[in-house]
């Protein structure tokens, strides 16, 4: 595929980049890594927050089905983040190796973002049509967007203050995608869409079309300088020498603990987020007393105040994080932002139904998040300079194709555990929610409140733990000033 692509790539006129200076700028900056992006991404952000209420809401599908469906998609999902990677890697051609990718998903994503929400049939067809739908877009569409856009900062500019510059705007955009996602949307659901499967249809268009429009910007305002270098001045022989095989880098990884400690680490963090992200909408339908705001079925008011309480904190910490972790180091930093964000998750549980003291509880818990999830990417880049150091290869690709595996295939996975609990617990997918609490079971409810608040809590304790022995920060100084 990668052979058919470059000879298309180099023998056909794609469109050209608007950006033709040699330096990095503000058009560049907010419609190639801010605007870009936060289209891209939007569906994501709205699926992970809403998509499984849909499935069991409003299309009422069998629980046991969902299980086994985003189980068995998770293989689907890590395999595709793996090959889109080694493609994006073979890709050679003057509009970059990365850019191409990004203009194909600006209609992978578009299509395959809105055909969960169209299903013409009934019966056997209809979950086969789920189930292909759901496929195309995190197994298809999204690993080929995602993966070519992390790939785009490291190949847009060698000048390092500029990349961070990028991959900031890029982080700004994936939160605000994530804040409609959890914020907006759920309001306009519980208001309007409700189970009315054509307003649905008709909103998910309008996010395709937006989607589409806003990923082509992406690929027009930005630019592969490196790639353009390298592509001009080096050789296929000399390129094909520099790279390092997927095996060699698989060995060298697998070989360092630290690699490992910082791998499980983030897995617990990414798919303990991921569990309280697809919980968080059952747990405002059927746990939160909403009457405080006149009515049982508030739910999506009440799902929005938690999701603006957790976003606030977050937000503010991006001024202090930085400083903090240059001055007492990233380890530090994170390890008292866990604990922090554990004890915060322990207020949240004790406010059971209340919404003050569980959002309180919210609120403390994503401020101790956020030192990771500002973080998270240099310390990877830290073990990844260990292991240079110490096997003299680089393992970028491997290293950040397991990352990017783990961080899409966390709303699956956690999605199909949440969707086997409810069906263990007895969950009623035709209960009243004007009934608010009373409408589903105690053991449903304690099911959702463990799921959104219980397992992101412990996670939180063992991650201090975990990233306690995380050394690699302190042996790259000492090997520094060496």
């Amino acid at each position: 595929m990668a052979k058919i692509l470059n000879k298309n790539f180099e023998d056909s006129k794609l469109p050209q980049s608007k950006i033709t200076g040699e330096e990095v700028n503000m058009p560049e900056i907010l419609l190639g890594y801010f605007i870009g992006p936060f289209g891209a991404v939007l569906s994501s952000g709205i699926f992970t927050s809403i998509l499984q209420n849909y499935f069991t809401d409003v299309l009422r599908l069998n629980l046991g089905f969902l299980t086994g469906l985003q189980l068995m998609s998770t293989i689907f999902i890590i395999a595709a983040n793996l090959i889109v990677g080694q493609l994006i890697e073979r890709t050679k051609c003057m509009a970059g190796k990365a850019r191409p990718w990004i203009l194909l998903s600006a209609f992978t994503i578009s299509v395959s973002s809105v055909l969960m929400f169209v299903v013409p049939f009934q019966g056997t067809m209809k979950y086969i049509w789920i189930a292909v739908a759901y496929n195309l877009f995190y197994s298809v569409a999204y690993p080929i967007y995602s993966t070519a856009n992390s790939v785009l900062v490291s190949v847009s500019t060698r000048n390092s203050q500029k990349r961070g510059t990028l991959a900031a705007a890029g982080n700004i955009a994936g939160l605000g995608a994530m804040g409609i996602g959890s914020m907006a949307f759920p309001m306009l659901v519980s208001f309007s869409l409700k189970e009315n499967q054509y307003k649905w249809f008709c909103t998910m268009a309008v996010v395709a079309v937006f989607s589409a429009f806003t990923i082509y910007l992406q690929y027009c305002y930005t630019r592969e300088r490196v790639t353009e270098e390298l592509f001009k001045t080096a050789k296929d022989s000399d390129l094909e020498k520099e790279r390092i095989s997927v095996k060699k880098q698989i060995k060298a990884a697998a070989g360092e603990k630290m690699w490992w400690l910082v791998m499980v680490f983030y897995l617990l963090f990414q798919w303990s987020g991921a569990m309280k992200n697809g919980s968080m909408s059952y747990f405002c339908k059927w746990v939160l007393d909403n009457t405080f705001l006149g009515t049982a079925d508030a739910w999506g008011a009440s799902q929005s105040i938690l999701s603006i309480m957790g976003a606030v904190p977050m937000a503010m910490a991006a001024v202090v994080v930085i400083p903090l972790c240059n001055k007492f180091g990233k380890r530090n930093v994170c390890v008292a932002g866990m604990i922090f964000g554990g004890i915060g998750g322990v207020i949240a549980l004790l406010g059971k139904d209340q919404m003050i003291p569980v959002a309180v509880g919210v609120a403390l818990k994503c401020l101790g998040s956020s030192p990771v999830c500002y973080m998270i990417l240099a310390m990877l880049s830290d073990v990844i300079d260990y292991i240079e150091k110490k096997n003299s290869i680089r393992t970028d690709g491997f290293t950040m194709s397991i990352y990017s595996s783990i961080a899409v295939a966390g709303t699956p996975v956690c999605n199909a555990v949440f969707s086997a609990l409810l069906n263990w617990a007895g969950y009623d997918q035709t209960a009243d929610i004007a009934m608010g609490a009373a409408a589903q079971n105690t053991g449903v409810r304690s099911v959702i409140s463990v799921s959104y608040i219980g397992a992101e809590t412990a996670a939180y304790f063992i991650c201090a733990i975990l990233i306690f022995f995380f050394t690699v920060e302190k042996k790259l100084k000492e090997e520094q000033h060496s």
